[in-house]
């Protein structure tokens, strides 16, 4: 691997930064997209059980809201449950796009990654022409300075092509999976509100 750096020459650090932190964002966001994180089934029978036993407190909501994504947009309902539906609705709107805001954080990165890698690649390997436009005399091409360019054009074209389609795969993957998320926390809510105003 250190050889293949080496001959890639200097345009190939920013692409391995940028694939680094792409890699972080991904394994961030599984983790923090869990299922059993943002929108468990447990949360919206507490919040059922809640209003049921009229044990809507301060002190429940919080622990409600704190459990997951869920539990913040189930609370904010059982908080204002003394309100018009319309109101409710409004108030469960209002905390569904601060989770679903939340939910989104570096995916615009992830994407923004996937676009630029190629380009960085494309970067690479203009460089690596220049190298072997510089290569050339008059009285004959250094063969050595030649192969370098070569390197250089070819390395950091396919480490940008290698960088961007799992990152651009991978961005695509969690948008859906927040999408399905936010569904389930949507219906969720919705159940709720039915509860509170049949």
């Amino acid at each position: 691997m250190q050889s293949i750096i080496a001959e890639a020459g200097w345009p190939i650090g920013p692409l391995l930064f940028i694939s680094v932190v792409a890699l972080a964002i991904i394994f961030e966001r599984l983790m923090a997209l869990r299922l059993s994180r943002v929108c468990p089934a447990e949360v919206a029978t507490e919040a059922s059980r809640l209003l049921r036993g009229k044990g809507v407190t301060e002190e429940s909501l919080d622990k409600l809201a704190q459990s997951s994504l869920s539990g913040k947009v189930l609370s904010t309902i059982l908080a204002n449950k003394q309100q018009p539906i319309n109101e409710i609705r409004l108030r469960a709107e209002e905390t569904g796009a601060d989770v679903a805001h939340e939910m989104q954080r570096f995916l615009p990165a992830l994407s923004m990654i996937a676009t630029i890698a190629p380009l960085m690649g494309l970067f690479g390997t203009v460089v690596g022409m220049i190298e072997i436009f510089a290569a050339y005399q008059p009285g004959g091409t250094d063969p050595g300075q030649l192969a370098r360019g070569i390197s250089i054009a070819l390395y950091n074209t396919g480490f940008g092509i290698l960088i961007a389609v799992p990152a651009a795969i991978a961005h695509r993957l969690l948008r859906v999976h927040v999408n399905n998320l936010l569904v389930k926390i949507e219906q969720s809510a919705r159940s709720l509100i039915q509860q509170i105003h049949p």
